[in-house]
């Protein structure tokens, strides 16, 4: 944690899951701090279109500081934070956690550096991991026989009822329509 000496702005974020929550005690800590401007969301941390936050990181800009009143506020999944943090670090803008663990003002010079770095750091070990047990995962299938991808729309039997029932002379339409699939997916496997 750094003391953070502020050059630009100090801009409060605000958010609550549900509209039948109240963001009071978050509003009263933004005021308390000293924001000149605070956005609000009423949306779950896992929806990643927030207009409040979006608006707020458009809103501001270098030396201005972001204000939450716990980190969690920014949003429910790490990766999440962590790309918020990271562009906050991007462009010179500090962070500050009112309450919780992480209290404290974090400046993307200084000491303040380092809490940006490990965030960062965090982030590239965390889609390091998804990367390789996505690669395990996939191994693990392919060595059981399994492929992955989307699974076909129409199996064997199903190409050769179609194939037959075209000999009779039905439409591509009739056929789609019998065996419960899309025209075009009729079509483009006749068509192989």
């Amino acid at each position: 944690m750094t003391t953070n000496t502020t050059t630009g702005h100090l801009i409060g974020y605000k958010r609550v899951s549900t509209k039948a929550q109240d963001a009071q005690l978050q509003a009263d800590a933004l005021a308390e701090a000293g924001c000149s401007r605070v956005f609000e969301d009423k949306a779950s941390g896992k929806n990643i279109d927030r207009a409040g936050l979006m608006s707020a990181l458009d809103y501001m800009r270098e030396g201005d500081t972001l204000v939450v009143w716990k980190l969690d506020r920014l949003g429910r999944s790490t990766k999440d934070v962590l790309t918020i943090a990271e562009d906050l670090h991007a462009r010179g803008i500090a962070l500050r956690i009112l309450t919780g663990a992480l209290a404290g003002s974090y400046s993307p010079k200084g000491e303040g550096k380092f809490f940006f770095t490990m965030m960062v750091a965090f982030a590239e070990l965390e889609r390091d991991m998804i990367v390789e047990r996505t690669r395990a995962g996939l191994e693990a299938a392919k060595a059981q026989g399994r492929t992955g991808g989307r699974p076909k729309a129409m199996t064997e039997d199903m190409i050769a009822a179609a194939k037959a029932r075209r000999a009779a002379g039905e439409s591509y339409g009739t056929i789609a329509k019998a065996l419960g699939v899309g025209q075009a997916t009729v079509y483009r496997h006749l068509s192989e």
